[in-house]
């Protein structure tokens, strides 16, 4: 079984399962499948709004994919949830990639 369908098995089950929910994201990322990946990264952050990780990996997602305003906004975001959670090595990483994008 793939990760995808592995993942997608566990959510089916589980579907609050955040640390799945993040995987298939980044799985449908690698394989480049931007939108698929955005969705359950949305729909990640809906629900666990203080999913640090999944901002940053949104982030450079879209940067890869030259959707640089829109990496901004989740890198922003991002910084507001690594500040409310304490994650200062979160908000550095976020903070440098926001002003390389600039």
């Amino acid at each position: 079984m793939d990760r995808v369908a592995m993942l997608s098995a566990i959510l089916a089950a589980n579907p609050e399962d955040a640390f799945a929910r993040y995987g298939l994201a980044m799985e449908y990322s690698k394989a480049g499948q931007i939108e698929q990946a955005l969705q359950e990264y949305k729909t990640l952050i809906e629900k666990n709004p203080d999913y640090t990780p999944a901002y940053f990996m949104a982030a450079q997602t879209l940067a890869n994919a030259n959707r640089v305003d829109e990496a901004k906004r989740w890198l922003v975001d991002g910084i507001s949830s690594a500040s409310r959670t304490g994650n200062k090595h979160a908000q550095s990483e976020m903070t440098a990639m926001l002003e390389e994008l600039k």
